[in-house]
């Protein structure tokens, strides 16, 4: 558009967008990925397939590893905000750009990211890619209240990223599974401390693989009915539940008995 041809002007007669800002003295933000092509990182990619095939605890640390370190592309789309039905067809007067999220039947909420502008045109020719680092991408979900991130939705190495690995990348912290991580060990330790009957415990990853499930085996006295045991298990389990920190670090929690040695 050309200075002398009509459209928004801010309150001084200048060329502006639609919210009255002046184009004058704007700039786009390259947020670090002027030279970027919108290819995707082979190795990246290559992870990304071996956790698709191979679900478990080494390969998604070695995916949320190259995730941590990429640049991806959230898909943005217009979004009308004011519309003319003056006329015989209703017309978009003013739109402005929002990220896409996705929801489940169930209600929960997902952020869409891509690896490249292919796999995001794949999906959505229409959406406009931006790119931003993991911990952006993570932040803005959880902004828009969404539970998980989904990678390359649609393609065949696609991938959801589950709520612990969500909150490792917006805190900028390397992500471990939760039987493997020491908040988490010390936070069930604490928990299991107050309870006179639990002899021992350990930690370990639950079923299915790749859901991110922990499971706490508790080492019980002997002696203990069906209710006791129940008991027993609730009261650790509202203990974890306490520690927001702890919450997001847990996709999801089990308990297993064993006796005591």
């Amino acid at each position: 558009m050309s200075p002398g041809t009509p459209g928004h002007r801010d309150e001084q007669g200048r060329p502006a967008d639609s919210a009255g800002q002046a184009w004058e003295g704007k700039s786009i933000p390259s947020h670090g990925f002027s030279g970027d092509t919108g290819e995707a990182d082979p190795a990246l990619v290559a992870a990304l397939v071996t956790a698709r095939s191979q679900p478990g605890p080494e390969a998604e640390v070695a995916v949320l590893e190259r995730v941590a370190q990429a640049r991806w592309l959230v898909p943005v789309v217009a979004v009308a905000t004011e519309i003319d039905e003056s006329g015989p067809h209703a017309a978009d007067t003013r739109s402005d750009m929002a990220a896409v999220t996705l929801t489940s039947p169930d209600g929960s909420r997902a952020l869409p990211m891509f690896t490249a502008l292919e796999s995001l045109a794949a999906w959505d020719p229409t959406a406009r890619p931006v790119p931003v680092r993991a911990a952006a991408a993570a932040q803005a979900a959880i902004g828009e209240e969404c539970q998980v991130l989904i990678v390359d939705v649609a393609s065949p190495h696609a991938m959801v990223l589950r709520p612990s690995m969500l909150w490792a990348l917006a805190q900028e912290r390397r992500w471990q599974p939760s039987h493997r991580d020491a908040h988490v060990a010390e936070a069930v330790r604490r928990a299991i401390e107050p309870e006179p009957h639990v002899t021992a415990h350990r930690l370990e990853p639950g079923e299915p693989a790749g859901a991110g499930v922990l499971r706490v085996v508790l080492a019980l006295e002997p002696g203990l009915d069906a209710e006791q045991v129940g008991v027993v298990a609730t009261r650790i389990g509202e203990r974890i539940a306490t520690d927001g920190e702890t919450r997001a670090r847990i996709d999801a929690l089990t308990f297993a008995l064993e006796a005591a040695r």
